[in-house]
């Protein structure tokens, strides 16, 4: 069966940040996950001591974490692919092997970043695929996988990644440059969803390079059941494959978040909320 695995980032969000790990725990979910919780790529001691401890006081493992991708309210959307960020990236990579040290975490996020204006798109695909096989090499001594993720249209700004087919020969190349398997997919339903994907379709694509999988109904980024989405389906299509992964609630609930979890009863595959 798969386990369900809460995103505090956007569920439990009536409660404080910290709060939301022992919330997700006493609903019965399996772990957790979140973006990158800190301000800029280098936090103090005791905002990392904050955060491990709420993790680890909660009783449940952290399954999955964002690795820093720049400013993110301010618009940014990742930075392994813009030169200038390179350092800061590379130091924040410190952070996220404690985090998995500490907590067991091995699942980590990366965002690509914008097309920016003063690079060329190749320039900016080589410091990339650099900076991956980096983060795939300092996190996978541990066991962690860095995970790529398509993005929606029209909402993250000049985001290139945008289908299954964008991600899948970049996982391939970094796994050939650094001899590992610690890269994969992220399939998050609500963004291939908004792109116009076929789920089963892409599912079918992508098989054993899908490495996290987050559910978001589309349009709206709100619970399953909330859109168009057929879980049951995509559940089903999963399975099929083989993957064996986490399934994350990465929504945006539409009501208080103990209140969007009817969902998860009879799902197929899908181990429900004890």
């Amino acid at each position: 069966m798969l386990e369900l695995v809460a995103n505090v980032s956007l569920l439990f969000a009536e409660r404080p940040l910290l709060d939301r790990f022992t919330a997700a725990a006493e609903a019965g979910f399996a772990a957790t996950e979140l973006w990158w919780p800190f301000d800029g790529p280098t936090p103090s001691e005791r905002e990392v001591t904050a955060l491990l401890s709420a993790v680890m006081g909660s009783g449940i493992p952290l399954a999955g974490m964002n690795l820093w991708a720049g400013n993110m309210p301010g618009g940014e959307r990742g930075v392994l692919s813009q030169p200038v960020h390179t350092p800061a990236f590379r130091a924040s990579l410190g952070v996220s092997a404690r985090v998995a040290e500490t907590t067991g975490c091995r699942v980590f996020n990366a965002l690509y970043g914008q097309r920016l204006p003063t690079e060329t798109p190749e320039d900016q695909d080589s410091t990339a695929l650099d900076n991956l096989a980096y983060a795939t090499s300092m996190l996978g001594t541990n066991g962690g996988t860095v995970l790529l993720e398509p993005l929606s249209v029209g909402l993250n700004g000049a985001y290139p990644l945008q289908t299954v087919a964008d991600i899948l020969p970049i996982v391939r190349r970094v796994r050939e440059l650094t001899g590992g398997d610690h890269i994969a997919l992220l399939f998050d339903t609500f963004h291939l969803a908004n792109n116009g994907e076929d789920l089963v379709t892409a599912i079918d694509a992508a098989a054993d390079l899908i490495g996290h999988v987050q559910f978001a109904d589309s349009p709206g980024r709100g619970e399953p059941g909330t859109g168009h989405i057929d879980f049951p389906v995509v559940l089903e299509g999963l399975w099929g494959v083989g993957y064996r992964g986490a399934i994350a609630c990465e929504y945006v609930p539409t009501v208080p978040t103990l209140d969007t979890l009817g969902w998860v009863a009879g799902m197929p595959h899908l181990r429900g909320i004890a």
